[in-house]
Protein backbone atom coordinates (compact mmCIF):
# COMPACT_ATOMS: atom_id res chain seq x y z
CA UNK A 1 0.00 0.00 0.00
CA UNK A 2 1.48 3.33 -0.98
CA UNK A 3 1.57 6.34 1.26
CA UNK A 4 0.12 9.39 -0.45
CA UNK A 5 2.23 12.42 0.37
CA UNK A 6 0.61 15.79 0.94
CA UNK A 7 4.00 17.40 0.44
CA UNK A 8 3.82 16.75 -3.29
CA UNK A 9 0.29 18.06 -3.48
CA UNK A 10 -1.98 15.04 -3.47
CA UNK A 11 -5.11 14.65 -1.37
CA UNK A 12 -4.69 13.50 2.20
CA UNK A 13 -4.63 9.73 2.63
CA UNK A 14 -6.80 8.61 5.49
CA UNK A 15 -5.62 5.50 7.29
CA UNK A 16 -7.27 2.13 7.62
CA UNK A 17 -9.27 3.31 10.63
CA UNK A 18 -11.54 5.32 8.32
CA UNK A 19 -12.57 2.18 6.45
CA UNK A 20 -13.67 0.67 9.75
CA UNK A 21 -15.37 3.87 10.88
CA UNK A 22 -18.17 4.34 8.40
CA UNK A 23 -20.60 5.32 11.17
CA UNK A 24 -20.17 7.19 14.46
CA UNK A 25 -21.00 3.99 16.36
CA UNK A 26 -18.37 2.01 14.46
CA UNK A 27 -15.76 4.71 15.15
CA UNK A 28 -16.69 4.77 18.84
CA UNK A 29 -16.33 0.99 19.14
CA UNK A 30 -13.09 1.04 17.15
CA UNK A 31 -11.62 3.81 19.30
CA UNK A 32 -12.55 1.93 22.47
CA UNK A 33 -10.59 -1.09 21.17
CA UNK A 34 -7.65 1.01 19.95
CA UNK A 35 -4.69 0.10 22.20
CA UNK A 36 -3.78 3.69 23.23
CA UNK A 37 -7.32 4.05 24.63
CA UNK A 38 -8.09 0.44 25.60
CA UNK A 39 -5.03 0.05 27.81
CA UNK A 40 -5.27 3.46 29.45
CA UNK A 41 -8.90 3.34 30.56
CA UNK A 42 -10.04 6.02 28.09
CA UNK A 43 -13.58 5.38 26.84
CA UNK A 44 -15.33 7.12 23.98
CA UNK A 45 -18.90 7.41 25.27
CA UNK A 46 -20.49 9.23 22.37
CA UNK A 47 -19.90 10.42 18.83
CA UNK A 48 -22.83 12.41 17.45
CA UNK A 49 -24.86 10.90 14.62
CA UNK A 50 -24.03 14.05 12.62
CA UNK A 51 -20.27 13.77 13.41
CA UNK A 52 -20.41 17.17 15.17
CA UNK A 53 -19.75 16.11 18.74
CA UNK A 54 -17.88 13.62 20.87
CA UNK A 55 -17.65 12.82 24.58
CA UNK A 56 -14.76 10.90 26.14
CA UNK A 57 -14.37 9.64 29.72
CA UNK A 58 -11.45 8.56 31.89
CA UNK A 59 -11.99 6.80 35.22
CA UNK A 60 -9.39 6.52 37.98
CA UNK A 61 -7.76 3.12 38.41
CA UNK A 62 -4.31 1.80 39.30
CA UNK A 63 -3.48 1.95 35.57
CA UNK A 64 -4.60 5.59 35.16
CA UNK A 65 -3.14 7.03 38.36
CA UNK A 66 0.21 8.75 38.80
CA UNK A 67 2.72 8.54 41.66
CA UNK A 68 0.63 10.77 43.95
CA UNK A 69 -2.66 8.99 43.26
CA UNK A 70 -4.31 11.46 40.88
CA UNK A 71 -5.12 10.90 37.21
CA UNK A 72 -2.00 10.63 35.06
CA UNK A 73 -1.51 13.81 33.01
CA UNK A 74 -0.54 11.85 29.90
CA UNK A 75 -3.91 10.08 29.96
CA UNK A 76 -5.73 13.41 30.41
CA UNK A 77 -3.89 14.70 27.36
CA UNK A 78 -4.39 11.50 25.32
CA UNK A 79 -8.14 11.44 25.88
CA UNK A 80 -8.44 14.71 23.95
CA UNK A 81 -5.98 13.96 21.17
CA UNK A 82 -7.70 12.89 17.95
CA UNK A 83 -11.20 14.30 18.23
CA UNK A 84 -10.97 17.82 16.80
CA UNK A 85 -9.08 16.47 13.80
CA UNK A 86 -11.56 13.60 13.27
CA UNK A 87 -14.63 15.81 13.47
CA UNK A 88 -13.22 18.51 11.19
CA UNK A 89 -11.87 16.05 8.61
CA UNK A 90 -15.20 14.22 8.54
CA UNK A 91 -17.05 17.45 7.69
CA UNK A 92 -14.59 19.08 5.33
CA UNK A 93 -14.08 15.85 3.42
CA UNK A 94 -11.45 14.59 0.98
CA UNK A 95 -11.01 17.99 -0.66
CA UNK A 96 -9.07 19.17 2.40
CA UNK A 97 -5.94 18.27 4.31
CA UNK A 98 -6.45 18.30 8.10
CA UNK A 99 -3.69 17.67 10.64
CA UNK A 100 -2.97 18.20 14.32
CA UNK A 101 -0.24 20.84 14.35
CA UNK A 102 0.35 21.62 18.04
CA UNK A 103 -1.11 20.94 21.46
CA UNK A 104 -0.83 22.20 25.00
CA UNK A 105 -2.33 21.31 28.35
CA UNK A 106 -2.80 23.29 31.54
CA UNK A 107 -3.38 21.23 34.68
CA UNK A 108 -5.93 23.18 36.73
CA UNK A 109 -6.73 20.86 39.64
CA UNK A 110 -5.90 17.27 40.64
CA UNK A 111 -8.11 14.66 39.01
CA UNK A 112 -9.31 12.27 41.68
CA UNK A 113 -12.62 11.16 40.15
CA UNK A 114 -13.80 10.27 36.66
CA UNK A 115 -13.37 13.06 34.11
CA UNK A 116 -15.06 13.88 30.82
CA UNK A 117 -14.01 15.86 27.75
CA UNK A 118 -16.66 17.09 25.31
CA UNK A 119 -16.11 18.34 21.76
CA UNK A 120 -18.71 20.33 19.79
CA UNK A 121 -18.17 21.48 16.21
CA UNK A 122 -20.42 24.24 14.79
CA UNK A 123 -21.43 25.23 11.26
CA UNK A 124 -19.87 28.64 11.86
CA UNK A 125 -16.45 27.13 12.57
CA UNK A 126 -16.64 24.88 9.52
CA UNK A 127 -17.66 27.82 7.32
CA UNK A 128 -14.76 29.90 8.70
CA UNK A 129 -12.29 27.09 7.97
CA UNK A 130 -13.57 26.62 4.42
CA UNK A 131 -13.49 30.36 3.72
CA UNK A 132 -9.99 30.80 5.15
CA UNK A 133 -8.64 27.83 3.15
CA UNK A 134 -9.89 29.04 -0.25
CA UNK A 135 -7.21 28.82 -2.91
CA UNK A 136 -4.98 26.51 -0.89
CA UNK A 137 -4.24 28.93 1.94
CA UNK A 138 -2.85 27.32 5.09
CA UNK A 139 -5.18 27.75 8.08
CA UNK A 140 -4.06 27.28 11.69
CA UNK A 141 -6.81 27.43 14.30
CA UNK A 142 -6.81 26.67 18.02
CA UNK A 143 -9.60 24.61 19.61
CA UNK A 144 -10.08 24.34 23.37
CA UNK A 145 -11.53 21.56 25.49
CA UNK A 146 -11.95 21.42 29.25
CA UNK A 147 -11.46 18.10 31.00
CA UNK A 148 -14.08 18.19 33.75
CA UNK A 149 -14.63 16.06 36.88
CA UNK A 150 -18.05 14.64 37.67
CA UNK A 151 -18.68 17.50 40.14
CA UNK A 152 -18.00 20.12 37.44
CA UNK A 153 -14.47 20.99 38.55
CA UNK A 154 -12.14 21.74 35.65
CA UNK A 155 -9.17 19.37 35.96
CA UNK A 156 -7.33 20.40 32.78
CA UNK A 157 -7.62 22.76 29.82
CA UNK A 158 -6.38 21.36 26.54
CA UNK A 159 -5.75 23.36 23.38
CA UNK A 160 -5.17 21.78 19.98
CA UNK A 161 -3.97 23.68 16.94
CA UNK A 162 -5.45 22.24 13.77
CA UNK A 163 -3.93 22.75 10.31
CA UNK A 164 -6.38 22.93 7.39
CA UNK A 165 -5.93 23.63 3.70
CA UNK A 166 -7.56 22.64 0.45
CA UNK A 167 -5.97 19.55 -1.07
CA UNK A 168 -3.86 20.27 -4.11
CA UNK A 169 -5.02 18.65 -7.35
Amino acid sequence: MSNTSTAVGRAQRVGRLKALASTPTALRHGMNLWPPFLFTGIRVEHIGADWRSARVRLAPSPLTSNYVGTLFGGSLFSMTDPFWMFLILRHLGPGYVVWDKAAEIEFVSPGRTSVTATFELTDEVLDELREAAVGGAKVLRWFSTDVVADDGTVVARVRKQIYVREARP
